[in-house]
């Protein structure tokens, strides 16, 4: 995959991840506010089990993030787009549905 356009996918890809997290951490915030000023006498477990699957994704989108963060520099260095197992190339087909990918699909397959 030619440098630029890898460049301009991952640098899109981080935007949309970074815009989500402030989204999340918002829309998180309003809600603690809001059942705090109505006083919420609800089941104390649902803003448990809420806040736990908010945690998770707000923990996949930071990883997502690394992996991101990880190609720009492979990008840097002149490795992006071989596997980080292998070596071997991976396919742009691949590269353009997952900018950050780091294994082709047979190794993907393999874990």
């Amino acid at each position: 995959m030619e440098h630029q356009r890898a460049s301009k996918l991952l640098h899109d890809e981080r935007l949309r991840i970074e815009s989500t997290l402030e989204h999340l951490t918002a829309s998180r915030a309003a809600e603690r506010l809001g059942a705090v000023a109505q006083g919420d006498m609800n089941d104390s477990a649902e803003p448990l089990v809420a806040e736990q699957e908010d945690d998770a994704v707000t923990r996949g989108l930071e990883d997502r993030l690394q992996a991101i963060g990880r190609a720009l520099q492979h990008l840097a260095d002149g490795t992006y787009g071989m596997s980080v197992r292998s070596g071997l190339p991976i396919p742009d087909e691949r590269l353009e549905a997952d900018p950050a990918a780091e294994l082709t699909i047979d190794e993907v397959g393999e874990q």
